[in-house]
C-alpha cells in the first residue's frame, strides 16, 4: 500500500451498509478501531477539534508501550463518547479521508461504534428521553402548562432535579417552550405566481423543525415574512416529525428509520411536484441532505428529497444569482458577529449565511468559524458539559471581540451557546434569519 497524504482531492463519503451482517459484529468494529485509532495516532493533526482526539491521545501516551497496542479496548468508549458527530475532523481535518486509500472516516466510525452500543444496551433512559423531541414537544402550544414548565424549568431546585434524573447539567441554558407552536400559528401565502429561475424552482415547502415549531417560532415567522415579501409562494409540509439527528447521535439507526418512514413520503411527493424543501435548523437540513440518503442509498425517495432540500440562504443567494430577490432593505444593523455552525459547513454550499448578511447595507459582519461546542443534547449533559465550554471558548472570544451590536448563527442551540458562554454583557442573540427581516423593515 502506498503512503501519502491525502486532501488533494474533495472528501467523499460511502454509503454506511448499517443493515449488513457486519455492521453491529464487536470484533469486527474492534479491529477497524484499532485501525483508524493507530492513524489517528500518527497523525494528531485533529488535536484541537474536541474531547475525542485528546482522550484517544491521553489513552496512548499513558499505556505501557506508548502505542495503541497496549491501550485496551474497554477504554475505546471513552474516546467514542466524546465524538458529537460534528464531522470538522472529516470535513476540515483528515488527510486520509476517501478517496485516500486509508478510508478514515472518524465520525461515522463513532457512529457505528455508538449504534453498536445502542444494540446492545437500548441506550441510556436519560439519553432516549433526551433525543424524542417530538414526545418533549407536546408541552408547547398548551399556554397554562407551557408557561408553569418554563417558570419552573428556570428554578435552581428544579434545575438540580433536572440534573439528577435526566443528567442535564443545571449550569447549562435550556430552551423555553412556545406558548403557541409555530404550525398552529403560520400564515403561508400561496398567491404568489410561480416563478422559476434557472436554479431555483419557484415555490417553496417549509419543514419548520422540532426546536422552531416547539421552542422559537418567531424563526419560522420571519422566514415565513422574507418568502412573502419576495413574492415565493410557500406552503407547509403538511406533517412532520423529528428529522432523526437526536437519534442518529445517540446511535439509535432503527429510530432513525422510523422516523424517515415518517417524513420522507410526503416530502418526496413534495419535491416531485417541483418544490424546493427548506429548514431553519442547519442539523435538520444536512439529516436529509447527507446522512438520510448515506444510511438509505437504495431509496429513491429519500434521494428524490435530498435534491430538493436547501438550506435557506443557500435558497436565497441562488434566488438573487436568478435575479428574483429583492434589494430593498432599509434598515442598518451595524456590527453583527456571525457564527458558521458545523452541520452548515458540512453541507458543502459555501458561506451563504455570510453571504446574505453582507448584502444588507450599514452592516459589518465579522464571521467565526469553529465549532461552538454545544452540539445538540451532548453540549447539555452533565457529563460534557464543561468540556463544551472549554470547546467553544475561543468562538466566544471572537464573537465577543468585535464589540458586535448583534451576535448570530444558523443554529440558535449554538448561538444561545455562545451567549452564555460570553456571559455578562453579551450582545443580543438573533438568529440571521430575523436579522434579514430586521433589514427589510418588515414587522
Amino acid at each position: 500500500m502506498a503512503v501519502r497524504e491525502g486532501s488533494l482531492q474533495a472528501p467523499t463519503r460511502h454509503p454506511i451498509d448499517w443493515r449488513g451482517g457486519e455492521f453491529y459484529d464487536e470484533d469486527k468494529l474492534g479491529g477497524e478501531l484499532d485501525r483508524v485509532f493507530n492513524i489517528c495516532h500518527g497523525c494528531r493533526r485533529c488535536v484541537s477539534l474536541c474531547g475525542a482526539f485528546p482522550t484517544l491521545f491521553d489513552l496512548v501516551d499513558a499505556s505501557a508501550s506508548g502505542e495503541l497496542d497496549t491501550v485496551s479496548r474497554s477504554d475505546y468508549p471513552k474516546v467514542v463518547d466524546q465524538c458529537y458527530l460534528c464531522d470538522m475532523c472529516f470535513m476540515t481535518k483528515c488527510p486520509y479521508v476517501p478517496p485516500h486509500e486509508w478510508n478514515v472516516d472518524f465520525p461515522h466510525l463513532m457512529l457505528r461504534a455508538k449504534a453498536v452500543e445502542f444494540r446492545r444496551t437500548g441506550g441510556r433512559w436519560r439519553d432516549r428521553v433526551l433525543s424524542s423531541t417530538d414526545a418533549l414537544g407536546h408541552l408547547a402550544g398548551i399556554p397554562v402548562v407551557t408557561q408553569t414548565v418554563n417558570t419552573v424549568n428556570r428554578s435552581a431546585p428544579a434545575r438540580r432535579a433536572v440534573e439528577a434524573v435526566l443528567g442535564v447539567d443545571r449550569k447549562a441554558w435550556r430552551p423555553d417552550y412556545a406558548v403557541r407552536k409555530f404550525r398552529s400559528s403560520a400564515h403561508t401565502d400561496h398567491a404568489p405566481t410561480v416563478r422559476d429561475g434557472q436554479r431555483t424552482p419557484g415555490k417553496l415547502a417549509l419543514f419548520s423543525t422540532c426546536y422552531v415549531n416547539c421552542n422559537e417560532p418567531a424563526i419560522g415567522h420571519d422566514l415565513l415574512k422574507i418568502f412573502a415579501h419576495n413574492q415565493i409562494p410557500v406552503t407547509l409540509v403538511e406533517r412532520e416529525a423529528c428529522c432523526g439527528m437526536p437519534k442518529l447521535e445517540l446511535g439509535d439507526l432503527e429510530g432513525v428509520a422510523r422516523l424517515k418512514n415518517s417524513n420522507i413520503p410526503q416530502l418526496a411527493r413534495l419535491a416531485g411536484e417541483g418544490y424546493a424543501i427548506v429548514s431553519a435548523v442547519p442539523s435538520c437540513t444536512l439529516m436529509f441532505k447527507q446522512e438520510l440518503p448515506l444510511l438509505f442509498p437504495d431509496d429513491a425517495d429519500v434521494q428524490a428529497v435530498r435534491s430538493a432540500f436547501w438550506d435557506p440562504f443557500e435558497y436565497l443567494a441562488a434566488r438573487r444569482r436568478d435575479g428574483l430577490i429583492r434589494t430593498d432593505f432599509t434598515r442598518p444593523l451595524g456590527r453583527v458577529s456571525y457564527h458558521v455552525p458545523c452541520h452548515g459547513r458540512v453541507q458543502n454550499i459555501g458561506r451563504k449565511t455570510e453571504e446574505v448578511l453582507k448584502w444588507l447595507p450599514g452592516t459589518e459582519v465579522t464571521t467565526v468559524e469553529r465549532c461552538s461546542g454545544h452540539a445538540g443534547t451532548w453540549g447539555v449533559k452533565k457529563r460534557f458539559h464543561a468540556t463544551a465550554m472549554k470547546i467553544g471558548r475561543p468562538v466566544f472570544r471572537a464573537m465577543s471581540e468585535a464589540q458586535p451590536d448583534f451576535i448570530s448563527s444558523d443554529c440558535q442551540l449554538a448561538g444561545h451557546h455562545i451567549e452564555q458562554g460570553i456571559g455578562q454583557g453579551a450582545p443580543k442573540l438573533v438568529h440571521p434569519i430575523t436579522l434579514v427581516r430586521m433589514a427589510y423593515g418588515l414587522e
